[in-house]
């Protein structure tokens, strides 16, 4: 699920292709643009799971932050000079809630199907969302998604899950928090998308060295390094760029929504790419969470309506429900969110 982006107004995209390539996405809706970014992102995260057995967990992870880095660099092409001691800080604390949220979701996609585990990793931006908000209706929220964990642990005990990957998938989740926090941090401090690229940057400079001890001169196998470029673009490019033009004519609160069906998305992907069926309590739990995310951010929506009537001012700073993981990718300001990536 996701909650976060501010109203700020997204920055004008410049190469984008023509108008006539430009009309062709646009002519999806932004309702389609979201949709095939999350497509995107969940088919990238499957391709990535089948790239593990030549470089591993930790060799993808780096390979998919050094080019999406690169892509960013790029595109964004961001100064480096005239910001503060914080303003860097703040941009290395974000670099490192990246790596840790891609590193650790990857440890848990190489030993759980990639349903439960997108699942469960939406548990750390979803109680996020209910801790911020603060509302008795939030507990009902949070009920239902631990219903929907029971569920996935078979009653309890995760005995059909891994339980180290369960930890993993609840740790990127963490990560996946604390990525909110610091990416609306930079957000703030750094125009358009550039804090996003120099995060990447950092988070890419702190796996390059763990991917070449964990996989040495297989990750510059040319095969390797054309599926990693492919993740990359599945997993980052593309859905951002996807979502930046959504974004310009839909409202914040209906993008979360759409982010929060994610984890079905994922175990779709995992079943065409990968052959991880689910079993019906899966599906059951899976939808259970889903709905808990949806609740939140309707919760939030009606809770800044309510504001925005007694007070203007407030409500302009109030937190927006939206991705704020991919928010600041698009050049918004993310605020906070109950998907990778």
């Amino acid at each position: 699920m996701n909650v976060s982006r501010s109203d700020q107004a997204a920055p004008t995209a410049t190469h984008d292709g023509g108008p006539g390539l430009r009309g062709r996405i646009g002519s999806l809706g932004p309702v389609g643009l979201v949709l095939a970014g999350g497509i995107s992102v969940q088919f990238g995260g499957a391709l990535a799971v089948s790239v593990m057995p030549r470089v591993g967990a930790v060799g993808i992870v780096a390979l998919r932050l050094v080019f999406a880095a690169l892509v960013l660099l790029v595109v964004c092409r961001p100064k480096v000079r005239g910001h503060s001691r914080a303003d860097w800080g703040t941009v290395v604390a974000f670099g490192v809630a990246m790596a840790g949220m891609n590193g650790l979701f990857y440890q848990s996609v190489a030993r759980i199907p990639m349903g439960p585990a997108v699942t469960l990793e939406v548990l750390g931006p979803l109680a996020l969302s209910v801790l911020a908000s603060r509302r008795a209706v939030n507990l009902v929220w949070a009920g239902l998604a631990l219903c929907g964990v029971f569920l996935l642990g078979g009653g309890g005990g995760f005995d059909g899950l891994d339980p180290v990957g369960v930890a993993y998938a609840l740790g990127a989740g963490a990560m996946w928090a604390m990525y909110i926090l610091f990416s609306a941090r930079t957000g703030r401090r750094f125009p358009q998308a550039d804090g996003l690229a120099l995060a990447m940057v950092v988070a890419a400079v702190l796996f390059l060295p763990l991917g070449i001890a964990a996989s040495g001169s297989r990750l510059v196998q040319p095969g390797t390094l054309a599926l990693g470029a492919a993740v990359a673009v599945l997993s980052s490019v593309l859905p951002y760029t996807l979502e930046l033009l959504a974004l310009r004519r839909l409202p914040a609160h209906t993008f979360a929504v759409l982010m929060s069906l994610e984890p079905a998305i994922a175990s779709v992907a995992g079943f065409l790419v990968l052959s991880q069926a689910l079993s019906a309590v899966e599906a059951v739990a899976i939808s259970l969470v889903i709905a808990a995310s949806m609740g939140a951010v309707r919760t939030q929506v009606g809770r800044r309506r309510v504001r925005a009537g007694a007070d203007p001012v407030a409500a302009a700073v109030a937190p927006t429900p939206a991705d704020p993981a991919r928010a600041a990718a698009a050049g918004a300001e993310p605020v906070g969110r109950p998907s990778e990536k």
